[in-house]
This record gives C-alpha cells, sequence and structure tokens, in this order.
C-alpha cells in the first residue's frame, strides 16, 4: 500500500490533483476541501490509500491520517466503494460523520448523493463501534474561499463526476450559489448544491 504521497502540486482539479513524485506525477483523487487546500508548485505531504481493482490502480489522497482512515473504514460496509467514502468526505467533516453515524443521524447521511435512508441505516449498524476519535495530530483541512464564479465550473464538475447529469449539477449550482453566503469556500458551495440536489 501506498501510506503517502510528498511532492510538488503539478495540477489541481476539483477532486484530483497530480502530485509530482520523483520526476513522476502521480494522480490522487479527493475530496474538494483537499484539493482547494493546495497550491501550484507547493511542496505537499498528502496521506494516501492505493484501491486495486481488476482494470485499475487508483490513488486516494487526503490531508490527514484521520481522513483516510475514515475513508478505508467505511468502505468495510457493504454497498460502500471509494467512489461512495469519497463522497461522504465531500459532503462531511471528519468529525460530523464521525457524530452522525455513533448517534444514527440518518438524516446527515442520506444528504450523500448515493445513500439512501437503507444504505444509512446499514452504515450506522455496522460502524457505530467502529468509528472512534481521531489519533493525536490528525490534522483538519484549512478552507479556501472560492473567488469569483470559478467555483461554479468547479462544482458543476464534480456533481457530474458523482453522477449527476449537467443540467442536474448546473441548476443545483445556480440554487446554492443564493444560498451560501459570499465568502465562503468551494467546499460549502459542493454541499450546498448537494442539498439542493437532494430536496
Amino acid at each position: 500500500m501506498i501510506a503517502s504521497v510528498r511532492g510538488s502540486v503539478r495540477h489541481i482539479g476539483l477532486d484530483r490533483v497530480v502530485v509530482e513524485v520523483g520526476g513522476v506525477g502521480m494522480l490522487l483523487h479527493t475530496t474538494p476541501a483537499t484539493a482547494s487546500a493546495l497550491h501550484l508548485g507547493q511542496e505537499t505531504l498528502l496521506a494516501t490509500t492505493l484501491v486495486v481493482r481488476e482494470d485499475s490502480l487508483t490513488l486516494y489522497a487526503f490531508t490527514s491520517d484521520d481522513e483516510r482512515d475514515i475513508f478505508e473504514q467505511v468502505q468495510t460496509v457493504s454497498g460502500v466503494g471509494p467512489r461512495i467514502a469519497l463522497a461522504m468526505l465531500s459532503v462531511l467533516a471528519p468529525d460530523r460523520l464521525r457524530a452522525a453515524v455513533t448517534s444514527a443521524d440518518l438524516t446527515t447521511l442520506t444528504k450523500v448523493p448515493g445513500i439512501g435512508r437503507k444504505g444509512a441505516e446499514r452504515i450506522v449498524l455496522e460502524l457505530r463501534d467502529k468509528l472512534g476519535m481521531p489519533s493525536a495530530g490528525a490534522g483538519a483541512t484549512t478552507a479556501v474561499p472560492a473567488v469569483g464564479a470559478a467555483w461554479r465550473d468547479q462544482v458543476a464538475e464534480a456533481l457530474v463526476g458523482l453522477g449527476y447529469s449537467a443540467k442536474q449539477a448546473d441548476d443545483a449550482v445556480s440554487r446554492a450559489a443564493d444560498a451560501v453566503p459570499s465568502g465562503a469556500d468551494v467546499s460549502a458551495m459542493l454541499r450546498a448544491a448537494l442539498r439542493e440536489l437532494g430536496r
């Protein structure tokens, strides 16, 4: 397993980054909050996990070991793969996700695209006693404000990546723009758009 990646940031997308390690550009799938906290040319250290499938090797990256550990833990639930696990961390911060599972807050869990009521109940049942408090030194992501209208394209791209149609994504982004205060970060914009899609 590849547990971490250190290198210079070469590309930043909404839900992926490229980090150059030893002359090789590593494509890392990540949450919008993690991607927005990085800067081109910056040296970074990201906690990673490698997901091996029959036809692919995919690296997922996180700003903390805690995020990575939760990502791996939620995939132990039947029906939850890396895509839904990443969506969970895109919508809910690790502490909020942990609180939702331990308190059986199904309403919060069903805000995640791809998780219905039965899926949320299964997550609570299987993880309630397994999701502990974060280990010491697990850091939080620093939010970066959304600037201008560029966030609209990023959020729409992320929604399409999560399986929504381009029209659904554009409509949700337009509604979210009115619901979120100016100066909010991109991940707050994404959460607002996901809430709009959940209505």
